[in-house]
């Protein structure tokens, strides 16, 4: 019988799990002796090596179970251990004390290696052969340790219930590591071998030598197939966050987005839906409300979800307060029953589990919800954009279509954070206060009254708040409409050295947005100040009434109010930033709505007849239309034209006469106010200015047709764009810029005209394409396209050039809206007056070259097989450049920094305002808040009584007064602190904004070339709006939370310094869970970054080219690049909300870990060795302990993250700077330049180092006074002269002098402002006509009228309402192309330079007009120097000089009478081709 008994004893069984554990340990050392001391033959050891490859996989799930498992089991009996060591030292040692410590020991060491052999694969564990089975001898060692485990355990139960609980705790520990392992050894089989945990990704076998691992990129996210354990630890996003801590991450490495949250499945029900909701009027009708009802509707499972656990969390919160009188009045020794303790502490520490998984899984299905309808709007207001009308687009600039979709639709997808607040903090107020009831009667009537007061004081701080959003919103908009506008058409403002003028614009206008910035910002402060006084406030009132109407305070109840107080400040201080939010929701959303409101282009202008029903392609009867509807006169009146199937239509007419309006109307573009408007077949159109889009020339010419090699080729011949692309070193794969800006103005044309041509449309309506290519590419273009390919085709096209039209069947010519006479060319001639005008301004144009007849006869056929060689002035590419190098392209991938922030960042930041000064007094100011906080709740907790029968240490009166004065100081810290934050933040805002623009505007041309617009824009809006309001706050937040954990460890450690055995190995985990964590979230927000320029680039693109792309009816290709950009963009967002709410959990886990450590330790201590009140206080500060930890950590990503926006705006405030604007010492004089004598010296000019030389030593004098022509093929180098002389170039060697002075040896203001320029692209700004011709504001009103009428635009400004002051909408769109022209003609007039360069800048306008802008120069600058690069000869033919340039050398230079009468002169033949062409040598080709 004694025997009997004696297996039941307590020390038996922990002698006999010794023993088991012991046995163990010395079998694995035994075994891995014997493997280091036999000698292991090499073949042997090859055959050893292979077999090491088949560890256990890695990545099996269960695998990392096993490990984890046997980790778990090491790490409690060590916490167990520790315990016992610290319970004993204090009450004596025993026998069964010492057996049962070494028990514990022994099983912590057993388990620890168990579980380093399992990860490491060492050979004991598992058999021979098949090494991912556990071996024969561990298989029946777990055997034997779940028999023994299950002993224990009914004996524990059974014979022994008075044994203390944590025995039966271990027990169950035991029993299920037990089960789990026999599971594994016994039931788990394999499939094949896996690979080894240290092998890389590609898996060495020889029988699979291809193996590939698919990347991330192409696989869908795991969440979408994740099992219920991975969906709740997060562990789904394990994988990514393990490739991120091995490599940078990359684009591909991130997974795809499940098809619920990607919007390309998500969107069409949601369009269905919002479509259905809206009734037949379509989308046209949407209100706000509508459109929330459905984005509701999107995702209601979710939000019903996310409530749910909100609900969860909020009831788990409160478990704490609740239970915390109960707790104090245990360690005073008052306990119910057996073991209350332990339960006390298994119901605090299960109540934080419970909150730790509802608030994780809360916060990432809302994020979840917050990008699927941040995705859905995006997508929305692209579709809108595409098919709004060319009215509706007026009244909304690109810049503010733009911030539609990056900054609503942001905020509306941000909004899904604060969804369930307002109904929380309902919930929470009243459980709060039932909470209070119970400790404290009658006074929490009070505590509410005192919650109702604060929430009532943020109404007006709220409205406030929302209204300084909005203005900062609309005085954002408008700088960045600025800012868009300036970047692109940065080249002009260098040429005419106006950037600095520009530069005071944008400052000017950001300082309107300061004003408003500044405003939200302190009143934000105040908001701060307010809810983290709500805690003192409410608790001193609620304390106050208590002792006014004699409710006794113990310390236990003062203890349960003041963590009741702390949970309930998280509503309060959170409630203002909900009422705000639901505010900036609301405006974008009606922002959002109202554009969806906008009207559409409408689909009744054009009456489409199916393809082949009718012989007319074209066909208007008695149409009148007009831009703008409510304007008394419409663009073109009396419309009457019938084309058919195969003809070819030239329209022209006087600059403004309404040519470019009639091939819009036939696209479709233009209300309708009256008449028939029938088309019937399919269409492509080429715009006048051109249209391309960043990205290869290949996709710019297919456009989203299929490859047909042939086809293309043809194209490409007939678009003469084939020496172009030999020219390219990457070919038709060359990476274009944006807006094509590495490309000619000539080889944007033919690119535009080469889409057009693949497209094998019907009708081929062109708008004056040939105006921007020289002579000879022009006949080609006309020849080889529209009189070869597009000989069976129906051509409709606007021309200013004669000699063109001669080949069509029809010719109309407009004026003044109105078509005045149609007909053919010989009819036309011998009748109307308008048609003899334009003919007649060529002729006399031509009447300089009539006596080369005989010249053109004999050039005719060696001109036009001559070879055409094609390059760009601003493509500088080696020929040699192999295709593959991407080095070359001139647009890079955006640059992004990888791995750390670096510090030097953050130091930055801090010291850019008053050089760091105010940073200490905000730190201390927190502290002493912390350290007030700290004492007021300390002081209540000692100096209140335990209970009713013990007698208080202190007076009441006393007791409330010290509080009241430590509440005042504490709050009076909070409001020194943020008023310093902002104002710190505010400051460096300003002056990092300075800087980044300053530098952006001093860059080089170069720069601008090579960046597209939309990485600027996302720096001065984005990255901006987060330096300005997020980052100061972001700072802040992780000091001051970092200052609270401190203050929390404090309390606790004063109580049991004990504490800190456990908090240390926590704290060292998470730091290590936050370093693996970090490259991964580091990389996945730069990612965000990166991802959201193509966005918007695309979408600016998309708006500039909208007529484009419905010509082509092209709309559904660019909605889904679009959808897919978008997706491209969720995915990193997606995986960052992941692997936050990864790093959360386990952080939680931890600290939850540390409190019931902590918990065990005071329910362990014997009753008075420690005070109750003290003990509660510490437990009322550890119940926020997971919270604070997980906010330090949160807010240090955050930051990190939130860093890079000063990071990517620092990169731009180091950007190269262009040479001085003034050089002091060597200013010209104000006279200068007097003659205008250009000496050019042996010049040698190369775009970059690295390429080849444009210009190869050219050397020559334009004389002061004379006119010279400069003429040569496209890419011969006449730009890059150009841009030379203004320095946006500077050479490589020799110089350039005007009026002996170098022009590198002063400043580029002082050179700009003296030269003048026409530039090939007419420019206009958006503001009105003065401040278009007169930036600068120099000139008086005379001088500008003056100006006006010598370039004919007199009496068409005196016409429009405003005069002067009428408005120039964006880019000039309300003025025709060729009024633009005149426009910079004006400028150039009133500048009355001594040297202006014409760069082609007749370009667009009719001949007639051409000849008045000649003759207008020729009167007004006689004297000057007039330098001119023309496509037309007839611009140059009466210059005193030509300059003949090819290949970047000068081929001749002389009068251009003497070239003439050289005839084997290049330029002979060029003036040969010339009139060879306009005495319609094409009439010829269309008899053939």
């Amino acid at each position: 019988m004694l025997y009997v008994f004696s297996l039941v004893q307590p020390i038996f069984l922990h002698a006999l799990s010794a023993s088991i554990h012991l046995f163990l340990l010395v079998s694995v050392s035994l075994h891995w002796l014997w493997n280091k001391v036999t000698f292991t033959p090499p073949a042997a050891r090859e055959e050893k090596s292979k077999e090491e490859k088949h560890r256990p996989n890695s990545n099996n799930t269960l695998f990392k179970t096993t490990v984890f498992c046997s980790l778990a089991v090491s790490a409690f009996s060590f916490v167990l251990c520790l315990f016992n060591y610290f319970y004993w030292y204090t009450s004596g040692w025993s026998e069964q004390n010492l057996v049962t410590f070494l028990d514990l020991a022994l099983k912590t060491l057993a388990w620890g290696v168990v579980s380093v052999s399992l990860h490491n694969g060492f050979s004991f564990f598992f058999t021979e052969k098949k090494r991912f089975r556990f071996s024969f001898f561990f298989g029946a060692w777990c055997t034997f340790y779940l028999v023994f485990s299950c002993y224990s355990f009914v004996v524990g139960i059974v014979v022994l219930p008075e044994r203390p609980i944590q025995y039966l705790v271990s027990d169950v520990v035991s029993t299920c590591a037990g089960f789990f392992f026999c599971y594994v050894a016994y039931f788990v089989k394999n499939k094949g071998c896996a690979k080894g945990i240290e092998e890389p990704l590609l898996n060495g076998d020889a029988n699979v030598p291809n193996e590939k691992v698919a990347k991330g990129g192409d696989t869908v996210t795991p969440f979408s197939h994740a099992g219920v354990f991975s969906v709740l630890t997060f562990s789904w996003v394990g994988p990514l966050v393990a490739v991120g801590n091995k490599k940078t991450l990359d684009l591909e490495d991130v997974p795809q987005l499940d098809t619920k949250d990607s919007v390309v499945g998500a969107f069409p029900s949601f369009r269905d839906k919002l479509e259905a909701d809206c009734d037949a009027n379509a989308i046209n009708s949407i209100t706000t409300l509508k459109l929330v009802k459905n984005l509701a509707k999107s995702a209601w499972k979710e939000i019903l979800f996310t409530a749910f656990l909100a609900l969860l969390n909020t009831l788990a919160s409160y478990v704490g307060p609740y239970l915390i009188d109960v707790f104090v009045q245990y360690l005073d020794g008052r306990r119910q029953y057996e073991n209350q303790g332990y339960v006390l502490v298994f119901v605090f520490f299960f109540a934080k589990i419970v909150e730790c998984l509802s608030q994780r899984h809360w916060f990432f299905r809302l994020q979840q919800i917050g990008i699927r309808m941040r995705a859905l709007l995006v997508t929305m207001i692209y579709n809108k954009a595409l098919t709004l009308s060319c009215q509706s687009k007026q009244g909304h600039t690109s810049g503010e279509i733009i911030n539609f979709m990056t900054v609503d639709a942001e905020r509306v997808g941000n909004f899904s954070w604060y969804m369930h607040d307002l109904w929380m903090v309902a919930l929470q107020v009243v459980l709060a206060l039932l909470i209070l009831y119970k400790s404290l009667g009658l006074a929490s009537i009070a505590a509410l009254v005192a919650t109702v007061v604060v929430m009532l004081a943020n109404v007006p701080l709220g409205s406030l708040q929302e209204k300084f959003q909005n203005k900062l919103m609309e005085s954002k908009d408008t700088r960045m409409k600025a800012t868009s506008e300036i970047l692109r058409n940065m080249r002009i403002l260098k040429l005419q050295g106006w950037e600095m003028k520009f530069l005071s614009k944008v400052i000017e206008l950001r300082k309107t947005e300061q004003g408003w910035l500044k405003k939200y910002v302190y009143t934000a402060a105040m908001t701060t100040f307010v809810f983290w006084g709500a805690p003192t406030f409410i608790s001193v009132v609620t304390f106050g009434t208590c002792m006014l109407i004699g409710i006794p305070l113990e310390s236990g109840k003062i203890l349960s109010a003041l963590a009741t107080f702390r949970i309930l400040q998280e509503p309060i201080y959170n409630l203002p930033d909900t009422i705000s939010m639901i505010a900036q929701t609301k405006v974008s959303l009606d922002r959002i709505s109202s554009f969806l409101c906008l009207d559409d282009l409408r689909s009744d202008v054009v009456e489409k007849l199916p393809r082949g029903s009718s012989d007319t392609a074209i066909e208007v009867i008695d149409g009148t239309f007009s831009w703008d509807l409510s304007s008394p006169n419409p663009k073109l009146q009396n419309i009457n034209i019938k084309v058919f199937h195969g003809m070819r239509v030239a329209v022209c007419g006087t600059v403004g006469s309404g040519k470019s309006t009639l091939l819009s109307c036939v696209l479709g573009e233009v209300p309708k106010i009256s008449g028939i408007l029938k088309v019937c077949g399919t269409k492509a159109y080429v715009a006048q200015s051109p249209w391309i889009q960043s990205g290869k020339i290949e996709d710019n010419i297919l456009f989203g047709e299929r490859m047909d090699r042939e086809r293309y080729e043809k194209v490409l011949e007939a678009c003469s764009l084939k020496k172009d692309l030999e020219i390219l070193s990457f070919g038709d794969q060359t990476v274009i810029g944006e807006r094509g800006i590495n490309l000619s103005g000539g080889q944007k044309q033919r690119i535009q005209i080469a889409r057009a041509l693949y497209q094998d449309a019907d009708i081929y309506l062109f708008d004056d394409p040939f105006s921007a290519v020289d002579a000879h590419t022009g006949s080609h273009l006309f020849k080889e396209c529209l009189l070869g390919l597009l000989s069976s085709k129906t051509v409709v096209y606007v021309t200013h050039q004669v000699e063109f039209l001669p080949a069509a069947d029809l010719i109309l010519v407009m004026k003044d809206g109105k078509i005045t006479q149609c007909g053919k060319y010989t009819d036309l001639l011998n009748s109307g007056t308008d048609f003899m005008e334009l003919v007649g301004a060529h002729k006399k144009a031509l009447s300089t070259l009539d006596s080369l007849d005989e010249v053109a006869k004999s050039n005719e056929i060696s001109t036009l097989e001559q070879d055409v060689n094609v390059s760009s002035p601003h493509v500088f590419k080696e020929k040699e450049a192999s295709r593959e190098e991407p080095k070359g392209q001139l647009v890079q991938e955006e640059e992004r920094e990888k791995g750390k922030v670096g510090f030097l960042v953050y130091w930055n930041y801090i010291t850019t305002a008053y050089g760091g000064a105010l940073v200490p007094f905000i730190l201390l100011a927190q502290i002493l808040f912390e350290a007030l906080q700290i004492g007021s709740n300390y002081w209540m907790a000692w100096a209140t009584p335990i209970s009713t029968d013990v007698e208080p240490p202190v007076g009441g009166t006393t007791l409330i007064v010290v509080y009241v004065v430590l509440a005042v100081g504490s709050s009076f810290c909070v409001l020194v602190r943020s008023m310093l934050l902002v104002t710190v933040g505010y400051k460096t805002a300003t002056i990092l904004f300075n800087k980044m623009h300053f530098c952006i505007f001093r860059a080089p041309m170069s720069f601008f070339d090579s960046t597209p617009s939309g990485r600027v824009l996302n720096r001065a809006s984005t990255d901006q709006s987060t330096v300005d309001t997020d980052i100061p706050y972001q700072i802040g937040s992780f000091a001051f939370s970092m200052i609270q954990l401190l203050g929390i460890i404090a309390v606790m450690s004063q109580v049991a310094w004990q504490v800190f055995i456990v908090f240390i190995p926590v704290i060292a985990v998470s730091i290590w869970y936050q370093q693996y964590y970090i490259p991964s979230a580091r990389e996945l927000s730069r990612l965000v970054g990166v991802c959201k320029a193509p966005i918007i680039q695309h979408f600016a693109e998309t708006i500039s080219g909208t007529s484009t792309i419905r010509s082509f009816d092209q709309q559904s290709r660019f909605q889904e690049t679009n959808m897919k950009l978008t997706d491209g963009y969720s995915r990193p967002k997606f995986n960052i909300a992941g692997a936050m709410e990864w790093l959360c959990f386990r952080l939680d886990m931890l600290s939850s870990i540390t409190f019931a450590f902590s918990l065990i330790f005071l329910i362990s201590i014997p009753t008075g060795i420690i005070d109750p009140g003290i003990a509660g206080l510490a437990v009322t500060y550890g119940l926020n302990l997971n919270m604070i930890q997980a906010w330090v950590i949160w807010n240090l990503c955050n930051l990190e993250n939130k860093i890079i926006s000063v990071e990517r705006i620092l990169q731009y405030t180091s950007i190269p700077c262009e040479p001085p604007l003034v050089v002091e010492d060597n200013r010209p004089d104000p006279s200068w330049p007097l003659y205008g004598e250009v000496d050019i010296q042996d010049l040698q000019v190369r775009y970059a180092p690295h390429l080849p030389l444009v210009l190869r030593g050219l050397t020559c004098k334009f004389h002061g006074g004379m006119k010279t022509g400069i003429v040569g093929r496209t890419g011969s180098g006449k730009s890059t002269l150009i841009q030379t002389l203004f320095r946006i170039v500077e050479p490589t060697s020799g110089q350039v002098m005007i009026d002996n002075i170098n022009i590198s040896s002063i400043g580029l203001h002082d050179l700009r402002s003296r030269l003048s320029i026409i530039p090939q692209d007419p420019t206009m700004f958006e503001g009105t006509v003065r401040n278009n011709l007169d930036p600068l504001e120099e000139y008086t009103d005379e001088q500008i009228w003056e100006a006006l009428d010598k370039c004919q635009l007199g009496d068409e400004v005196r016409k429009k309402e405003g005069k002067l002051d009428s408005t120039v909408s964006e880019n000039g769109e309300n003025w025709s192309m060729g009024q633009r022209q005149l426009v910079c003609l004006g400028r150039v007039l009133l500048k009355k330079s001594k040297v202006l360069v014409l760069d082609e800048a007749t370009a667009s306008v009719d001949t007639a007009t051409d000849n008045l802008i000649q003759q207008t120069l020729r009167q007004h600058f006689s004297d000057s120097t007039v330098i001119t690069i023309a496509h037309r000869i007839t611009s140059v033919l009466d210059s005193d000089m030509v300059l003949l340039l090819s290949q970047g050398l000068i081929e001749e230079y002389d009068t251009p009478t003497t070239l003439l009468e050289n005839k084997s002169s290049s330029f002979a033949q060029l003036v040969a081709e010339y009139t060879m062409r306009s005495k319609s040598s094409f009439e010829k080709s269309v008899d053939h």
